[in-house]
């Protein structure tokens, strides 16, 4: 009885260890392949890669369309699911092969997919265990985890829609924060379209700006004819929040 009492307390405390380095190993692999891709990869993921081999895509993309939609948005999966450099220049490709649509489109499945990925992979490694310490927390660490809890659907159109918010933490914190996989994947699609239309239409017309010697302006999404109808849609996202927290007010 003895050998079989210690026999079930060595396999309880093992499995437990082996169990949470399972959970966590995708994290560890994003983050390895991250850490690898911002040395190795940022010299060839630029504007400039794009404009030396231009005319070899463009006839490629001729050529076999279908192929190269399945590519690039594997590709553009990967970068974001892996962190790497050159988000914004695989945004701006998407355009300049496939025009302002479907080439927004496909940026935005590619860009969700890629979100999903790394969300599910956090959740997986840390956000079970730091909701379940947030929830049996109290004090300020609990009335923060219950705000965000009641207005879930606004914060995360809220952190997609605003430019300043850079896209590897709207995709962390929400995972950490116990969001429903299932909303995030619509917040993210949804609240992504704007500035991906943007950069989008930006890629749409590189061919004029490599022939001129240019490089691409990806400060135009701050031009106030852009900026002011996403701040409209950011009031838009927060105002279910607002109008909560006065009607909470006169309760009290």
């Amino acid at each position: 009885m003895d050998n079989d009492e210690k026999g079930t307390d060595v396999s309880d405390t093992s499995q437990p260890a082996t169990g949470g380095f399972a959970r966590r190993l995708p994290l560890i692999v994003i983050a390895l392949v991250a850490a690898v891709g911002a040395f190795t990869l940022r010299d060839y993921l630029n504007f400039q890669t794009l404009a030396d081999n231009r005319e070899a895509l463009l006839a490629f993309r001729d050529e076999n369309f279908g192929l190269t939609v399945l590519a690039f948005v594997a590709a553009y999966f990967l970068v974001v699911a892996f962190s790497l450099p050159g988000a914004s220049v695989m945004t701006l490709t998407g355009g300049f092969l496939f025009a302002t649509f479907p080439g927004a489109l496909f940026n935005v499945v590619a860009a969700t997919l890629g979100a999903i990925a790394i969300f599910s992979a956090a959740r997986l490694g840390l956000g079970d265990k730091l909701v379940k310490k947030m929830d049996s927390g109290s004090g300020m660490q609990k009335k923060i985890k219950d705000g965000i809890d009641e207005n879930q659907w606004s914060m995360l159109f809220l952190i997609r829609l605003v430019p300043a918010v850079p896209f590897f933490a709207a995709n962390l914190i929400p995972a950490l924060l116990g969001v429903p996989l299932f909303r995030f994947a619509v917040t993210t699609f949804l609240g992504i379209i704007p500035g991906a239309v943007v950069f989008t239409s930006v890629g749409a017309g590189l061919g004029e700006v490599f022939d001129r010697g240019d490089t691409p302006d990806l400060g135009i999404i701050f031009e106030p004819a852009i900026l002011l109808p996403i701040l409209g849609l950011c009031a838009l996202a927060a105002l279910p929040i607002v109008l909560k927290t006065v009607r909470g007010k006169k309760g009290l």
